[in-house]
């Protein structure tokens, strides 16, 4: 006679059999979606991925970005914050006779711009031109501690191999931007940014409000504290890696440009912030000078910063400004052309064995 079936030994194998299966559907399924991305390859980090076009289909700039430079399209670059987004590489292209790529970030840090010019110069060599639109972001005493944004940024891109990247592939962001990819293959899909990172992240020209842009500007002055105290004393912790960058590049052409924000972002007048101001941009203009760069401040009180219609808000200049800003900070390298107005001042002129700058020589 045979012994009795154990039912709960039948439910024990079904639950078994159950997990074996969810496992391996849900492995099955992830190396499916790993394998996805990896042929997709939306960083642009693994060469046997697919032969397609890789257009910037994300905002992600520091996720994208590191890809124009693996690229070798470009030998030349501007970096910066927002303030720097709005600065055509095609229009440098035309003057410096250069291939310009566009690496500002939003709220890019001290810390993030130093690291991309390090990356560019391990990828592609010293830029012939690099132009840095210079804001608060190198003059912060925090800069040290603040390094990164709440956006975080993936320092595993900007490695000298690619190797490290592929442990971080596997995430829903990183699988939508290959989605993405797919639907521009397909015409579903635009391309959200120039694949020399230039984009007009602003509204468009003919959505310009004075009136709401006035609100935006906010003209409420900075408190300003006059009472007796001792000289202040400042510590700018970006500084170094600004020189230490313009170091590595010491046949190239390069330009630091203060970005002209609205008299109303810019420190008060007897403030300790003008203060730390006038001492960072000293200090800067020095650096400058050791290293051969030109320093061009369109920062000052101006017919332009006084102007409210050139501006979205108090940072955020609109686009005919910025072709200005393009076309006449090139004037002022190559030619020591001074602003008509006194929008700009040329505050160090690169001297001593930096290259000719009219004729744009290469590295």
């Amino acid at each position: 006679m045979e012994p009795a079936k154990n039912p709960l030994d039948d439910a024990s194998r079904q639950w078994r059999a159950f997990a074996a299966m969810f496992v391996a559907i849900f492995v099955g399924g992830l190396v499916l979606v790993y394998g996805f991305i990896v042929l997709m390859d939306p960083y642009g980090i693994n060469p046997y991925a697919l032969p397609i076009q890789r257009a910037i289909v994300s905002i992600s700039q520091r996720y994208m970005y590191p890809q124009l430079i693996r690229s070798h399209q470009f030998d030349s670059f501007v970096i910066g914050t927002s303030t720097s987004r709005l600065l055509d590489p095609r229009i440098l292209n035309q003057t410096f006779h250069a291939r310009f790529v566009n690496l500002g970030m939003d709220s890019m840090t001290a810390w993030e711009q130093s690291t991309v010019m390090d990356y560019f110069v391990r990828k592609v060599g010293a830029p012939k031109v690099l132009l840095v639109g210079l804001d608060g972001v190198w003059c912060d005493s925090d800069a040290a501690s603040h390094r990164i944004t709440f956006r975080g940024f993936p320092g595993w891109l900007y490695e000298d191999t690619a190797a490290p990247a592929f442990a971080y592939l596997l995430n829903y962001g990183t699988l939508e931007i290959a989605g993405r990819l797919v639907g521009y293959q397909l015409g579903l899909y635009p391309e959200r940014i120039r694949n020399d990172g230039f984009e007009v992240f602003v509204p468009p020209e003919d959505t310009y409000d004075p009136e709401r842009a006035r609100r935006n500007i906010n003209r409420r002055p900075m408190p300003v504290d006059r009472r007796e105290s001792p000289p202040p004393h400042f510590s700018f912790p970006a500084l170094p890696w600004l020189d230490a960058a313009l170091a590595k590049m010491p046949h190239s052409i390069k330009i630091l440009t203060y970005m002209p924000v609205h008299v109303a972002a810019q420190p008060a007048p007897g403030s300790r912030q003008e203060q730390a101001e006038i001492e960072c941009k000293r200090q800067i203009a020095a650096i400058a000078a050791h290293r051969h760069a030109v320093v061009i401040d369109w920062r000052i009180a101006s017919p332009i910063t006084e102007d409210d219609a050139n501006y979205w808000d108090a940072v955020h200049y609109r686009l005919p400004l910025a072709q200005r800003i393009a076309r006449e900070t090139a004037a002022a390298v190559l030619n020591g052309s001074p602003a008509p107005d006194g929008a700009y001042r040329i505050v160090v002129r690169a001297e001593g064995d930096a290259p000719d700058r009219r004729r744009g020589a290469s590295p």
